[in-house]
């Protein structure tokens, strides 16, 4: 069982303790924090697109696909009315690099999002998730 514990560090300010790293998690200045930390919103989002960059990375390279760079951007579109929520993302997917088999790599990202992201499991139960893959800034 994954456990975490959230300390109250002074007016809206959290220090979360994760697998033994601390995460500080603050308000804008303009509701009453100092803004120390990112909201918790925002870390949905972060670990979404931790857990699917992991999986992809492990399996292009057990594929022993050679990449240069690879960058996860996460969008999350938010409801205009309380209580705010996403009702929408979208994971972007973007690798460079010499002679990338674009099949291989839809392949690692579908097996992430539909296999082991146990993230994207549970958030596609509450909300859309869309994906797109770049490869050397061409949308495949």
């Amino acid at each position: 069982m994954d456990s975490v514990n959230i300390k109250w560090d002074g007016k809206m300010s959290f220090v979360s303790e994760v697998d033994g790293h601390r995460i500080t998690i603050d308000a804008k200045q303009d509701l009453g924090g100092d803004d120390r930390g990112p909201r918790p919103k925002p870390l949905i989002l972060t670990a979404l697109g931790g857990c699917t960059a992991m999986d992809v990375i492990s399996i292009l390279k057990k594929m022993r696909v050679n990449i240069k760079t690879f960058e996860v951007k996460v969008d999350g579109a938010l409801t205009d009315e309380h209580p705010k929520h996403y009702f929408e993302i979208t994971v972007n997917y973007n690798i460079t690099g010499d002679d990338i088999n674009h099949e291989s790599v839809k392949k690692a990202v579908a097996l992430s999002e539909e296999r082991y992201c146990g993230v994207s499991y549970i958030l596609k139960k509450a909300l859309k998730i869309n994906s797109r893959v770049f490869i050397n800034g061409e949308e495949i």
